[in-house]
């Protein structure tokens, strides 16, 4: 199966981190919009920059340069200090976003992450989720990100270095040759400093001279680091996304519509399909939720949400639909055109610590199965390779299809 990566990476990320904190504080100017820059004390010239606003990178003020040369060429140049704690509690925020998209997620830093969407799109397109977490994370987090696209982790990291901020790039096999191998072989991930100037005596100035270099040749100048070059410039890598499963505090989903809906029906197909990812990873994790929030967004952007407390604890795809299905009908008003739907579990327990009800139904134990038997062929052929039709014992037969 090809798999489907993602890189998102923040713009300015400590300026910006710093700017949106001042803002909601009361500040009446963003730094983000003047000449400025993060770093450490100005008293000090061994101060360094750490990151700049785009009107002081005007200015030919660069990250790494001490703050003494960076006041030569802008005197008006504002000067805020380094806020890690505030970095991190951002950093989490963006994370926790994320998380609602699938949890392969590699922290790469501070502030980038490396998602593995492969099992987790429900038969969207992965275009179409990057520019739905670039659109989110503007709207809901005040700041901005790239998001690179593409089927391994060196792709997605080269994309989403292309033109910034607040982009979304492709960087696919059939792309390589026009946007990769042009740029400067200095802009090739994980290409050492000192590995560039013996590149030009062997005259590769490109990436796409370093791709059509021989193989051989560039193992017997610089070992394995030689192989990994060419690989590189080539488009391969086989890398994996690190990521640890961590037990969350609640897990949801969301998915902003192609184009607004208005049907109750069709609304209900959607969020049934949210539903069985949501619950899915629950199963993952041993978890049972008990409660259930269901969010909709009109084509005004007016948000709506609605939960509930369910009757127990519970991880049953049935059961926990059910009561998403009531709250979509008390939210919404017929006509309203909708251009986001949402749904979220919360209130989260481990399923070996609960005690079970002494009046569980025998209907909830056959669902238990039907879900197991479904999450195990997920689990074994890949997330899309089965999906649920027919009676779920609810009011209404539902077909699931691709949105």
């Amino acid at each position: 199966m090809e798999r489907q990566i993602l890189h998102v990476d923040v713009n300015n990320a400590f300026l910006s981190w710093t700017a949106i904190e001042m803002l909601n504080q009361g500040s009446d100017i963003d730094i983000r919009e003047i000449p400025s820059v993060i770093g450490g004390d100005e008293s000090r010239r061994s101060g360094i920059v750490l990151a700049k606003s785009p009107k002081a990178k005007i200015f030919g003020i660069t990250t790494g340069e001490t703050l003494y040369q960076a006041r030569m060429k802008c005197p008006s140049l504002k000067v805020y200090p380094m806020n890690y704690k505030l970095y991190k509690e951002s950093s989490n925020k963006l994370y926790q976003l994320l998380f609602q998209y699938t949890d392969k997620i590699e922290r790469f830093s501070i502030d980038e992450c490396f998602l593995d969407m492969t099992d987790c799109l429900m038969g969207d397109a992965l275009l179409n989720k990057a520019y739905e977490i670039n659109q989110r994370v503007k709207n809901e987090l005040k700041f901005t990100v790239n998001v690179g696209v593409a089927h391994n982790k060196l792709l997605a990291k080269m994309a989403s270095d292309f033109t910034k901020p607040d982009r979304v790039h492709t960087l696919f096999e059939n792309e390589i040759e026009t946007k990769m191998w042009p740029l400067h072989v200095s802009e090739l991930f994980m290409l050492g400093r000192k590995t560039i100037p013996k590149l030009y005596n062997m005259r590769i100035k490109t990436i796409g001279e370093l791709a059509k270099t021989d193989k051989q040749l560039l193992i017997k100048k610089f070992g394995k680091h030689g192989a990994m070059m060419w690989e590189y410039a080539n488009g391969i890598d086989n890398s994996e996304v690190q990521y640890k499963f961590e037990k969350p505090k609640g897990i949801g989903n969301s998915t902003t519509l192609p184009v607004d809906v208005n049907e109750i029906t069709k609304l209900e197909e959607i969020l049934l399909l949210l539903t069985e990812q949501v619950t899915y990873r629950l199963r993952r994790y041993n978890l049972l939720a008990n409660v259930v929030n269901v969010q909709l967004r009109t084509k005004d952007f007016e948000d709506k949400s609605h939960q509930r407390k369910l009757p127990e604890a519970t991880s049953n795809t049935k059961d926990i639909y059910a009561e998403a299905k009531e709250l979509l009908h008390e939210m919404y008003k017929n006509g309203t055109p909708i251009r986001l739907i949402g749904m979220r579990v919360d209130n989260l327990v481990e399923k070996n610590e609960l005690q079970l009800s002494l009046f569980s139904h025998e209907d909830s134990e056959k669902q238990e199965k039907i879900d197991k038997v479904v999450d195990d062929l997920k689990q074994k052929y890949g997330y899309n390779s089965i999906t649920r039709a027919g009676k779920l014992n609810l009011d209404n037969k539902i077909k699931l299809k691709d949105v």
